[in-house]
């Protein structure tokens, strides 16, 4: 596949990802590998509006190359290819429901969601949960490559599911495949949150789920949840 090829393709997946509201604003990311280092898409860029003749264009030691400056996230991209050899593509979403699973205590994180369907079995198989880091922090990476080696797909606390494979369409699918399932995960896990209080204790609600305490960068400002055990 040509590098144009290689451009439009990651521009396509984006569109479709962000036109089934599976990502929002400029959240998420995606990167492929090429002959001569990575395509990745730009920092604060919407899926659904990229620009191929834009997308970050890296060498093999991660230096930008040409187009506009690469996903703050891009440490992480580059841990899932050093884990796998065969990894050709990596794609990275924030999507509401997998972040809501990902906060739940009752989840195992071994294996965050059910086998609930065929296609998700051969997709993804076990999703293992990944502990929270701030975004941005260089830990993560380290944190990851000890399920990168292992999985199609992981789920990092609090912030959302990353899915790789050999081409970018088949990340797309693993990621897509995991995001999917959450909704259903969390509609057959009755229990309650955990909310902390301005003195740090906290008030429990009985309608809703556990989920687990860290300090979480899902607004502005940092919020603080009991850890459900």
């Amino acid at each position: 596949m040509s590098e144009a090829s290689e451009r439009e393709a990651i521009c396509a997946i984006g569109q479709s990802i962000f036109a089934r509201g599976l990502t929002a604003g400029s959240s998420g990311n995606i990167s492929l590998r090429t002959g001569d280092g990575w395509l990745m898409t730009p920092t604060n860029a919407s899926l659904g509006r990229l620009d191929p003749a834009r997308l970050s264009k890296l060498d093999h030691d991660g230096r930008l190359v040409s187009g506009d400056p690469p996903t703050k996230e891009s440490f992480l991209h580059r841990v899932m290819y050093e884990e796998q050899r065969t990894t050709g593509a990596v794609v990275h979403l924030h999507s509401t429901h997998s972040v809501a699973v990902s906060c739940l205590a009752e989840i195992d994180p071994d294996d965050v969601l059910p086998p609930i369907t065929a296609y998700y079995v051969m997709r993804v198989g076990r999703l293992p949960l990944v502990p929270y880091f701030r975004p941005g922090d260089l830990a993560l990476a380290e944190a990851v490559r000890g399920f990168a080696g292992e999985h199609h797909a992981v789920l990092l606390a609090n912030h959302g599911p990353v899915g790789i494979s050999r081409t970018a369409a088949a990340a797309g699918v693993s990621a897509v495949r995991t995001v999917r399932r959450c909704p259903m995960t969390s509609a057959r896990r009755p229990g309650r949150y955990m909310k902390s209080g301005r003195s740090g204790g906290s008030r429990s609600s009985p309608s809703a789920p556990t989920v687990r305490a860290s300090t979480c960068c899902l607004t502005r400002r940092h919020c603080t949840t009991a850890r459900g055990r």
